[in-house]
């Protein structure tokens, strides 16, 4: 583990329990005098804090260090994903967000299983323990969309990866993947003067596979 996710780091006083007391002091059996290094995934510091006291349900640390990270240039890929079977979801999203996806916006399109509903819960706890594994500073943005017009109205601007499209991409920083089964017939005419793109593959790839792929295409 790269560093210890909580909220509060930042704060000069750090009180450590439930799931951080059980890793820190029962799994990797941390004594008082120790150091932990702690992010809060809304900034890019790096605070180091050393362990003050350790009871039996909590553990008081205090801040010793400080230190700004300085971020890789990376490039910004927002995915728009017709929603899936939300436990090949939850596999899924570790893998994207080593890669550096910046943003996912989970759609329901109409070949979307309309039962299928994304926990949001369990979705940042997912992306804070990939986190604290790759050492990813930041947070994936989540949101979720009704329907394909609603990601019409909020983004004007987003390549569709289709059968028949480029496989020579120009410069791509959004991009629209369906879900199993691909794009109804009503959804391709309303999609008819987006950019597509296209894999150079003869196979038919999964909805998880076209995504992971999209994404090490353009970011890795």
């Amino acid at each position: 583990m790269q560093f210890v996710y909580d909220e509060n780091a930042s704060q000069e006083l750090l009180t450590i329990k439930d799931e951080n007391y059980r890793y820190l002091f029962k799994a990797r059996r941390l004594k008082v005098g120790q150091t932990v290094e702690f992010r809060n995934l809304r900034d890019d510091v790096l605070y180091t804090y050393l362990i003050e006291d350790i009871g039996k349900k909590e553990a008081l640390l205090r801040l010793q260090d400080k230190k700004k990270s300085t971020k890789t240039d990376l490039k910004n890929l927002h995915l728009i994903w017709c929603i899936i079977d939300p436990k090949v979801i939850y596999s899924t999203l570790p893998m994207l967000n080593q890669i550096g996806v910046s943003k996912i916006s989970f759609v329901y399109c109409d070949r979307s299983q309309k039962n299928f509903k994304i926990d949001l819960g369990k979705v940042q706890k997912i992306l804070i323990n990939s986190a604290q594994q790759c050492g990813r500073m930041d947070l994936m943005e989540i949101e979720v969309l009704d329907n394909l017009d609603d990601v019409m109205k909020k983004y004007n601007s987003f390549a569709v990866l289709d059968f028949g499209g480029e496989t020579s991409w120009q410069e791509i920083s959004s991009c629209l993947i369906g879900c199993e089964g691909g794009f109804s017939e009503q959804e391709r005419q309303r999609l008819q003067s987006s950019y597509k793109i296209g894999l150079k593959t003869g196979l038919i790839l999964k909805s998880e596979t076209s995504a992971l792929t999209i994404a090490s295409k353009l970011l890795i």
